[in-house]
């Protein structure tokens, strides 16, 4: 079946919130699957709240970026712009090692795959975009997350040496378009 997700650019001062994720140690976009029984939006404000520490009043849905072709049967992500409404910056201990906010000429070099649109779509003010990655998952389609990490640790890389080995390549700008979006000012 595939997987259901959501990502939030929280947005402040021309900057973006981003993490560094403990498994890969890679930024992103906070963000984590939906919930049974939620919706895109609980999630969204969920997540914000698990990884970040703060709670977030959701401005507009950027966008659905789909990998029809990644891990199972394809994984759809929501993405939605938010800006910070309280609480204070606290990573998430068991998947977060770091939590910074960055103007989009500043940008770190190691972004997860797939982010990369994300984050300039949502600097760029975009409402309502769908695209379509057609990468295809590099390992058997029904490895699990924890089959993965061991694979990771028993490597001999470190995490962010298998992260380029297997995935940095995706980061190339090959998303493909599928409904045009909305672009409002901010």
């Amino acid at each position: 079946m595939s997987s259901l997700g959501v990502n939030i650019a929280i947005l402040n001062e021309n900057r973006i919130l981003l993490t560094r994720r403990e498994d890969f140690e890679v930024w992103c976009l906070p963000g984590g699957a939906v919930d049974e029984r939620e919706s895109l939006a609980q999630a969204a404000v969920r997540e914000a709240h698990e990884e970040t520490g703060l709670e977030v009043e959701l401005l507009r849905l950027v966008g659905v970026y789909s990998q029809p072709n990644w891990h199972e049967d394809g994984s759809h992500i929501v993405l939605f712009a938010a800006r910070p409404a309280g609480g204070q910056i606290c990573p998430q201990s068991s998947e977060v090692l770091e939590i910074a906010y960055f103007a989009q000429c500043e940008l770190p070099e190691l972004i997860l795959f797939g982010q990369q649109r994300r984050i300039k779509d949502a600097f760029a003010g975009v409402v309502g975009a769908v695209w379509s990655q057609e990468d295809e998952w590099p390992f058997d389609r029904h490895l699990s997350r924890q089959e993965l990490y061991a694979m990771r640790d028993r490597s001999g890389l470190s995490r962010q040496d298998f992260y380029r080995k297997y995935f940095a390549h995706l980061n190339v700008d090959q998303d493909r378009l599928e409904v045009p979006p909305y672009k409002i000012n901010g």
